[in-house]
C-alpha cells in the first residue's frame, strides 16, 4: 500500500448537517417561483464544488454556472473543466468578484434567458415583473460575494468559513433582478476522496470534519505534485512525503514563526498558517482539481 492510500483510506464520509436538508427542502418549496438559477462553484475546484444532486431539487429551470474566485486559479486547469461544462450544454460565467468585472454582463446574460417568456406574458397581458434567481452552491464558494457585488454593498454576511448565511433569503437588485440566497448545501456522502479533501482544503466543510493534519498534509502534498515552485517559494520545502511530513513541518514552523517558549515548533500554529494561505487567497492560481482525474 502507497503512502498516499495509507494517509487517505478510502472510505465515504457521513457528514450531511440538518440545516442542508432543510435548505434543499425549502429551495424545492419555492423553485415554482424561480426563473433562473446561478449555480455558483469555486474556479480552484470547479468539479469538486458542483454540487453533485442539484438536479434532483432545481427542477430543470434554466441554469448559469457562475464561476468565481478566477483571480485565484489556475486559469489553464480551469479552463478545461468550462470548456467541458459547456459542451454539457451549461452555460458558464466566469467572474473576478475582487475586481467587479463584468457583473453587469451576468445581469444581461440573465435578461436574454428570461427574454422569451417576458414576451409571453407581456402578449398575455400579465405586468412585467423582476426576474427571480436562486443563488446556490456549496459552502464558502462566493455566494455572499457575488450578491453583495451585484447589490453594489454588503446586504449579506460573508466568511472564509461555511455557514455564514442560515436562512433563504430574498434580495433585490436594481430594477431587473430578485435573488434569492442560500446557505451553502453539500451532498450526503463525500465517497471521492479527493473531493473531500479539495472540500476541506478549500474550507467548504468545517476543519473538525477531517483530521487537520491529514488536510494540510493534503494541501502540500498536492502544491508539491502540481504547483512544487509555490510550495518551495511560500515555506521552504521542495519535497513532500508521509516519512517527511514532519520534518517540513518544522522548516514551515520555523519560516512562518510558529515558535512556543523553549524554541520549539507549535504544529497546530502551522496547521493554522497552511490553512489561512488558503482560505484568504496567499497563495494564487491553484487549482486542485484535474479534468482527466475525474468522473462526470
Amino acid at each position: 500500500m502507497s503512502n498516499e492510500e495509507k494517509s487517505f483510506p478510502k472510505t465515504s464520509i457521513n457528514w450531511y448537517p440538518g440545516h442542508m436538508a432543510k435548505t434543499k427542502r425549502l429551495i424545492m418549496e419555492n423553485m415554482n417561483f424561480i426563473d433562473v438559477v446561478y449555480e455558483v462553484v469555486d474556479a480552484r475546484m470547479p468539479y469538486s464544488s458542483k454540487v453533485r444532486d442539484i438536479d434532483n431539487y432545481i427542477k430543470g429551470k434554466p441554469r448559469i454556472i457562475v464561476m468565481t474566485k478566477m483571480d485565484l486559479c489556475d486559469k489553464k486547469e480551469t479552463s478545461k473543466f468550462i470548456s467541458y461544462y459547456e459542451e454539457m450544454g451549461y452555460k458558464v460565467f466566469p467572474v473576478d468578484l475582487e475586481k467587479k468585472k463584468n457583473l453587469n454582463d451576468l445581469i444581461e446574460l440573465t435578461e436574454q434567458f428570461m427574454q422569451t417568456k417576458m414576451i409571453e406574458r407581456m402578449n398575455k397581458g400579465m405586468n412585467k415583473r423582476k426576474i427571480r434567481v436562486l443563488v446556490v452552491g456549496a459552502p464558502n464558494v462566493g455566494k455572499s460575494t457575488l450578491i453583495n457585488r451585484l447589490v453594489g454593498k454588503k446586504v449579506v454576511g460573508v466568511g472564509n468559513k461555511p455557514g455564514v448565511t442560515k436562512d433563504l433569503n430574498w434580495i433585490r437588485i436594481g430594477e431587473t433582478l430578485e435573488l434569492l440566497d442560500s446557505p451553502g448545501i453539500l451532498w450526503p456522502k463525500l465517497e471521492e476522496k479527493e473531493v473531500a479533501y479539495n472540500l476541506a482544503s478549500l474550507t467548504s466543510i468545517k476543519e473538525e470534519i477531517l483530521p487537520i493534519n491529514r488536510v494540510v498534509y493534503y494541501i502540500l502534498s498536492t502544491l508539491k505534485k502540481y504547483y512544487p515552485e509555490k510550495l518551495e517559494s511560500r515555506y521552504g520545502i521542495r519535497s513532500i512525503t508521509e516519512d517527511t511530513y514532519e520534518e517540513a513541518l518544522e522548516v514551515i514552523g520555523k519560516k512562518r514563526g510558529c515558535i512556543v517558549r523553549g524554541g520549539c515548533v507549535d504544529y497546530d500554529k502551522v496547521y493554522a498558517v497552511v490553512m489561512n494561505d488558503i482560505k484568504s487567497g496567499n497563495i494564487e492560481e491553484i487549482t486542485f482539481d484535474r479534468i482527466e482525474n475525474v468522473v462526470f
